[in-house]
């Protein structure tokens, strides 16, 4: 009976969160996008047979949604082919570890590597490493990141898997497992790419849990000798096919310089990439047609579902490379599907009272103006540097996106309907002030 009870009481509590997530409308075009992404696609590794399924599945989608120029822009990438990913503690007691491979991991043999871990409790402490002090050893890099709304913990912390394997090979490892770049409790293991600059031979590179990275730094504190086996499998790859899938709905005025807004095909193959980064090219594509509601816009309204963003931002370069004809403004959505709470935009001087309407466009939503570094995003910062583009960011909220960033929990269930469609009426709103700007958006120096 008592068992019972308890099982009845555990259903219950699920129950709210289950009704919290509102059926969306089946003629939903943003969540029909995530939930087409995902379901008839699924992961899309960049370079892989599902990324070229997806650009077919996204050329037509943007067809039958009624946009035009729709094309297909083709081009190769070096690419990461995931192979078998595993760890285990050997010594002082045997235990498997979640892990999995870095994009751009060296590679194990099949049987794998075996190797006294040496413990570094940061980034920092492994770069003070004596050089050589790693010899045929595995370093373990434990640096925890935590949560923030605007994710700024990213950058510094994400450095660990972008710098710390190639300064652990300069030191001697045979091959480096960090924690990894998240904020959750799950025993999933957070994927994404890391560098080697020239001169640095890749190394056998993975990600473990948070949980068994905390189960590694009690280990190590234990005071005993730790040892770990390690196989990584995967391999680079060169000339992988890949590119971006662009439309258009034009504007009343084709003589004025489009507006740019972008996202990323492209995702990692753990989960099946519905907030990194289905949601965004939801979000902007659904935007950009309730922008054509009351009238056609003054200018053309472009997007870029780029490719091969999560290897290095390939699909971003492309565009740039192709796309020299002026653009107005440009905007990217990739982080997440949780509210927009913030707006911060980069105007030249005499564009300031842009910036104040769309400002007060945002604000009976409850989105607040806010100051600092406007990133613009990588699919799209290229063509900004370029350009020299004025840049709108809407900040979502990203207090949690970095408990699925990566992982195999980045999947349909973790969207909000109701926080999508709040994030396509605040993109709708910036899309209706600048599309229909009949003032020159200049360049911002």
């Amino acid at each position: 009976m008592r068992n019972k009870l308890r099982a009845l009481a555990l259903s219950a509590a699920f129950v709210p969160l289950v009704a919290a997530q509102a059926e969306p409308p089946k003629d939903d075009v943003a969540w029909n996008i995530v939930a087409g992404l995902t379901t008839d696609v699924g992961p899309r590794l960049a370079g892989s047979e599902a990324e070229a399924r997806a650009r077919v599945w996204a050329s037509e989608k943007l067809k039958a949604l009624g946009f035009r120029n729709v094309a297909v822009e083709p081009f190769p990438i070096r690419g990461y082919v995931r192979g078998v990913d595993r760890a285990r503690l050997v010594a002082p007691v045997p235990q498997n570890l979640a892990v999995t491979a870095l994009g751009y991991s060296g590679t194990t043999p099949d049987a794998g590597i075996e190797g006294e871990l040496v413990y570094f409790p940061t980034l920092d402490a492994l770069k003070a490493a004596p050089d050589g002090s790693l010899a045929g050893k595995i370093a373990y890099i434990d640096h925890a990141m935590r949560a923030a709304q605007d994710g700024s913990g990213y950058g510094p912390y994400g450095n660990a898997r972008r710098q710390g394997p190639a300064i652990a090979a300069r030191k001697g490892a045979i091959g480096v497992v960090i924690r990894s770049i998240g904020t959750d409790s799950h025993r999933n293991p957070h994927t994404g790419a890391t560098n080697w600059p020239d001169g640095v031979k890749p190394i056998p590179a993975g990600a473990v849990s948070n949980p068994d990275a905390d189960l590694i730094a009690r280990t190590v504190a234990g005071g005993k000798a730790v040892r770990i086996a390690l196989t990584l499998t995967g391999k680079t790859a060169d000339n992988l096919p890949s590119g971006n899938v662009i439309g258009e709905l034009p504007g009343s005025d084709p003589s004025l310089p489009p507006i740019l807004v972008g996202c990323h095909l492209d995702s990692w193959d753990l989960g099946t990439g519905a907030i990194d980064d289905a949601a965004g090219c939801a979000i902007v594509t659904a935007a950009a047609l309730k922008a054509q509601e009351g009238g056609k816009p003054l200018r053309t309204i472009r997007v870029l579902w780029a490719g091969s963003e999560e290897l290095g931002g390939f699909g971003g370069k492309a565009y740039a490379d192709k796309h020299g004809e002026p653009h107005a403004l440009a905007m990217e959505s990739d982080f997440g599907a949780d509210r927009v709470w913030r707006v911060i935009t980069k105007f030249a001087a005499g564009n300031k009272a842009l910036g104040d309407r769309i400002a007060i466009a945002l604000a009976p939503m409850g989105i607040v103006a806010g100051h600092g570094e406007v990133e613009g995003g990588t699919d799209v910062g290229f063509v900004i540097a370029r350009q020299k583009l004025a840049v709108v960011d809407l900040n979502q909220d990203g207090t949690h996106y970095f408990d699925l960033h990566h992982t195999p929990d980045d999947t349909l269930d973790k969207v909000d309907p109701q926080a999508l469609a709040q994030n396509v009426a605040a993109w709708t709103a910036v899309l209706k002030v600048v599309a229909n700007a009949a003032e020159p958006i200049q360049p911002v120096e």
